[in-house]
């Protein structure tokens, strides 16, 4: 092996960090500013693994995956970087915890670009015996403290759709979507498209959410019961689930849920996902044994969210770009 050190010129090698230290400095102090937050509220920080056994089957997020070689053991186990701490997080709560709150990396094999890094900051927390309404004022209090940010509006799903594109989401069906689509220039996109969610996840992302105020954060709230994911479905309309998005600047910043609490409900999702994901002609997804035991033995209730903290970041030092705010986005790491 040659112990002889490369001579290349900075400009051949690109080593300095893509934030500048001030940036860096600011962004330390926001970290600050969120454990001072649950400090003084006594929600518990806790810092789970990184890597798991069992990775997601959301057919929308993609793991990293690794093997460990553990000299224990004459074959290799097959490890995830997760996407989210959640079940993890879960098994706590599930084990006595109480509230808690994780700041730490998450990772996601997916696009790169203005808003994303395949390795992320994200702020995680649980407030047991919430519910979605109440854990919308925390977050809202924590923007104001972090961010200095104006009061937050509050839009359904259904109402969102109607007032920017005047249709009904939890009403119309497969051939007016399409024809909706087709109208916005969609149709090379959902010529083939058999899953209504699809069609109206590309509206959302389009033509409603690049129409929100930007001027101060929004919360979208009872999503379509069938893009519930981990969240309880709305007992007052079970066509919705309690589940909130939000957005600011147009950004969205986090994703929250009335938590589903019943294993069996979970392990049926989860096997619904893993038919959409051969579909897609994808491989199913290993399922969290883990985490279904936790949730088999008693998760309490609580409302969670999950905070991008570098897409905090960026709203707050007004950044173009989400490497202006960590020191080595992926490509240079």
């Amino acid at each position: 092996m040659s112990n002889t050190i490369n001579n290349s010129s900075d400009s051949d090698i690109h080593w300095q960090p893509t934030a500048s230290i001030t940036n860096l400095k600011q962004r330390a102090r926001l970290f600050a500013h969120i454990r001072q937050f649950f400090a003084q509220r006594n929600v518990l920080e806790v810092d789970t693994a990184t890597l798991a056994g069992a990775g997601v089957t959301d057919a929308h997020l993609a793991n990293f995956v690794t093997h460990w070689h553990s000299p224990e053991s004459s074959n290799s186990q097959v490890l995830f970087l997760q996407t989210s701490p959640e079940y993890a997080m879960k098994r706590l709560l599930a084990a006595g915890s109480g509230c808690i709150y994780q700041l730490g990396k998450a990772f996601r094999n997916e696009e790169a670009g203005r808003f994303h890094n395949a390795e992320f900051t994200m702020l995680e927390w649980y407030r047991i015996d919430f519910d979605i309404w109440r854990l919308m004022d925390e977050i809202e209090a924590l923007l104001n403290i972090t961010a200095n940010a104006p009061t937050a509006k509050k839009m359904s799903y259904q109402q969102a759709f109607q007032h920017y594109l005047r249709i009904d989401p939890l009403a119309i069906g497969l051939a007016d979507l399409k024809v909706e689509c087709n109208k916005r220039g969609y149709d090379n996109l959902t010529r083939d498209e058999q899953h209504k969610d699809t069609l109206l996840q590309l509206l959302f992302t389009h033509d409603v959410e690049t129409q929100f105020p930007k001027e101060c954060p929004i919360f979208i709230h009872d999503f379509p019961a069938s893009q519930a994911a981990l969240a309880k479905l709305n007992p007052r309309d079970p066509r919705t689930a309690l589940r909130f998005e939000l957005y600011w600047q147009g950004v969205e910043l986090a994703n929250g849920f009335d938590e589903l609490t019943d294993a069996t409900e979970q392990l049926q999702r989860f096997q619904n996902d893993n038919e959409y994901r051969q579909q897609l002609n994808l491989a199913p997804a290993n399922i969290d044994e883990r985490f279904l035991a936790a949730l088999a033995s008693g998760l309490p209730n609580c409302a969670g969210v999950a905070l991008g903290v570098d897409r905090l970041l960026m709203i707050i030092l007004q950044a173009k770009h989400i490497k202006e705010v960590m020191p080595f986005p992926t490509e240079q790491a």
